[in-house]
């Protein structure tokens, strides 16, 4: 049973998932908001496609950027982390985009692997809804936990979670830190800031 996650909580991947946790899936799922008023919801005004972003960012203990893994670049350098492609709609069930990471592949010096959304248009979280970060154990597909994203706002980004080493393992931690920015790099200061 996949724990659903407040802002900063914390939870250990292993403990959590019954050990030998390998391969994990972060899933980033978002709908459009719906038109507010009737006559919007009758004739379908305001309806626009939203196009928004997953990266995972690796970062050494000291805060150094060492491999980005997002829509321009699918893949770390070492082949640990991989994007499974671009959602420019949100349209569809379930995860919208997918960032797998194979934990025993991720290079030493890689303390914290940080999840972003951002929208690469500009729109702001105001205009999505259930919008939802997850982790899933690949073996088996069991989800692990999950942290709601639907917080609106005027932000067009946001640091949705981190998995960091420490007691031995691999850690969980949601975030939810509203940011600005069509891309990761826009957003550094804020990412940088939850190491």
């Amino acid at each position: 049973m996949a724990l659903s996650l407040s802002k900063n909580q914390t939870i250990s991947l292993e403990k959590t998932a019954g050990g030998g946790l390998r391969n994990v899936t972060m899933g980033l799922g978002w709908d459009v908001a719906k038109p507010k008023g009737f006559l919007a919801r009758l004739t379908g005004a305001g309806v626009v496609e939203i196009d928004l972003d997953a990266s995972a960012l690796l970062f050494d203990a000291s805060g150094e950027l060492l491999d980005s893994v997002w829509f321009r670049q699918l893949k770390s350098k070492d082949g640990s982390v991989l994007h499974t492609g671009d959602n420019r709609t949100g349209e569809g069930d379930g995860d919208d985009e997918q960032i797998r990471v194979d934990l025993n592949r991720i290079p030493a010096g890689v303390q914290t692997i940080v999840f972003t959304v951002n929208s690469f248009l500009g729109q702001d979280f105001s205009k999505i809804e259930n919008a939802y970060c997850r982790l899933v154990n690949d073996a088996g597909g069991a989800e692990i936990a999950r942290f709601n994203l639907s917080a609106g706002g005027a932000h067009t980004g946001q640091v949705m979670a981190r998995l960091y080493r420490g007691g031995g393992g691999w850690n969980m931690q949601a975030l939810g830190t509203p940011s600005n920015g069509r891309t990761f790099q826009d957003m550094l200061p804020d990412i940088r800031g939850s190491l």
